[in-house]
């Protein structure tokens, strides 16, 4: 199944989509958020559309896409999962993962407008495949045991500031990930159950141009492994983001540059949708 919200920003309405059609489900949920997806809301919304009790949402083509998910408890971010990724930014491939966190406030709609942040010169894009959390998670005994937590997967863009992350850091990266807008999510929110997350096709593209074209089956550390890794050190709650990693062909390779304003980026994973946003200069904004 997919979800989607749609609406203007803090007044998303949750909606299953059935091909071209979107189905309200206000009638089971005031949103898609961790308590939605953990307590049975993807059953419900699909006995739901199966019997016809989804009333169609009209006009919802010209709507604004928000985030598929509500604002998440946590979004926990995974450094150097490609080799050529970690190669193109001059570190040899990791032998653990490597985790760093966004504030939940940089969640925002797939083709909200980005604001580079005031005196930013290396504002960058990385096209990653986020992993929606659908039941807590903690000390699980077994990186077979993941999937049963995992309530389905989105396209993420971890925007990142490279100057913030890397020299002015102190030895850690939030610094250069947390700018408002900093991590656009959706169009939609796919069910796991419809997703082969072991080799899905990832691209993004600036002013039209190609920058990443790579597949997940080259993750250094794959899902399961990150969801069970991850749940030693700190419990993943329903509603939950997980980003796992960029591969190559970001502007840190010094092959493309940075952002600047009026950029365009596009991004899409196989299956799970398209993002398009433009980015402007902090000053060019009202």
């Amino acid at each position: 199944m997919k979800f989607a919200r749609l609406g203007p920003v803090g007044a998303e309405r949750p909606v299953v989509l059935d091909g071209d059609t979107a189905h309200d489900l206000s009638v089971l949920t005031s949103d898609i958020d961790g308590e939605f997806l953990s307590s049975g809301g993807v059953e419900r919304a699909a006995e739901a559309l199966a019997a016809g009790r989804l009333p169609v949402l009209d006009g919802y083509a010209d709507a604004r896409v928000g985030s598929p998910i509500a604002r998440p408890g946590a979004v926990i971010c995974v450094g150097m999962n490609y080799a050529a990724h970690a190669a193109e930014s001059g570190s040899p491939p990791p032998e653990t993962p490597i985790l760093f966190l966004k504030t939940p406030n940089t969640v925002v709609g797939p083709h909200d407008e980005v604001t580079i942040p005031p005196g930013s010169e290396r504002t960058d894009w990385e096209v990653e495949l986020g992993v929606v959390i659908g039941k807590r998670a903690s000390y699980l005994d077994s990186p077979e045991r993941s999937r049963e937590h995992v309530a389905g997967f989105v396209v993420a863009n971890d925007v990142s500031e490279r100057q913030h992350q890397l020299v002015d850091s102190g030895g850690q990266w939030s610094k250069g990930k947390c700018a408002p807008g900093f991590n656009p999510v959706g169009p939609w929110l796919v069910t796991a159950d419809e997703v082969d997350h072991t080799d899905l096709r990832l691209r993004s593209w600036v002013n039209g141009e190609p920058r990443q074209d790579s597949t997940t089956a080259d993750m250094i550390f794959g899902v399961d492994y990150l969801v069970w890794h991850i749940s030693q050190y700190m419990a993943l709650e329903p509603g939950d983001l997980l980003m796992t990693g960029t591969p190559e062909g970001v502007a840190l390779s010094g092959r493309f540059p940075y952002l600047s304003d009026g950029d365009v980026v596009e991004l899409e994973i196989e299956g799970l949708g398209r993002q398009r946003q433009t980015y402007r200069a902090a000053r060019s904004r009202a």
